[in-house]
């Protein structure tokens, strides 16, 4: 699975990476993305390319199972192209209908802290494209969850339009600052096109699980 991130809505993919890597073997990819369509169309394109790239390469999506914005968007291009889709998605929303009509596999859960805790069991990589707070809070939580080992495949932070520029000194600040070890700076990868993700997961090491001890030690 690779998680990717956009707004910061958890989408959870699933992917065939014997295509990309060796072998057969089924991997995931947790999505994240933004559930509004009242931004700029870049970012909606970035969000298609990425799909079709996953499509190419035979990925199973599973994601936050919104129907609008850019979670739509990912769901429509991956269902449209005979792709394979899940949703994760808490009561709530399916009660306010925010869900997609078009998925045939939806889990309903009954809280987000279920559903964050969901995105990130059993998947290969988190990919976070631009998002709002929700989305911010879901790479963050998986960054922190790597700095602890609990979490240890990578992460993968798609800047379209400099949008993560920010972030990227903001976490830059806190080891110059020495809140966070130097080390850390390699727990994520940003790239600035879709097309580099499968590529950058493909070649990222999985974290080590003893960073805790060095967390602890800094």
């Amino acid at each position: 699975f690779f998680f990717i991130i956009n707004k910061l809505y958890i989408i959870k993919l699933k992917m065939n990476i014997g295509l990309i890597g060796s072998g057969g073997r089924e991997h995931s990819l947790c999505y994240k993305l933004k559930q509004s369509s009242k931004i700029d169309k870049i970012y909606f394109e970035a969000t298609e390319k990425l799909a079709k790239e996953f499509i190419k390469e035979n990925v199973q999506v599973v994601y936050g199972g919104g129907g609008n914005g850019l979670m739509g968007h990912l769901a429509d291009t991956i269902i449209d192209n005979g792709g394979n889709i899940k949703g994760i998605s808490p009561k709530f929303m399916q009660d306010i209908e925010w869900t997609h009509k078009r998925l045939t596999d939806l889990e309903i859960v009954s809280t987000m802290h279920e559903r964050k805790t969901k995105f990130l069991e059993d998947i290969d990589a988190v990919v976070a494209l631009p998002g709002g707070c929700g989305t911010l809070d879901e790479l963050i939580e998986a960054i922190t969850w790597k700095r602890l080992g609990i979490f240890t495949k990578p992460v993968v932070i798609i800047n379209t339009n400099g949008f993560y520029d920010p972030l990227q000194e903001m976490l830059e600040r806190c080891v110059s600052q020495n809140f966070m070890d130097k080390r850390h700076l390699e727990m994520w990868s940003i790239v600035e096109d879709p097309t580099e993700v499968l590529l950058k997961i493909k070649n990222t090491d999985d974290w080590n699980r003893d960073a805790l001890n060095f967390a602890r030690n800094e």
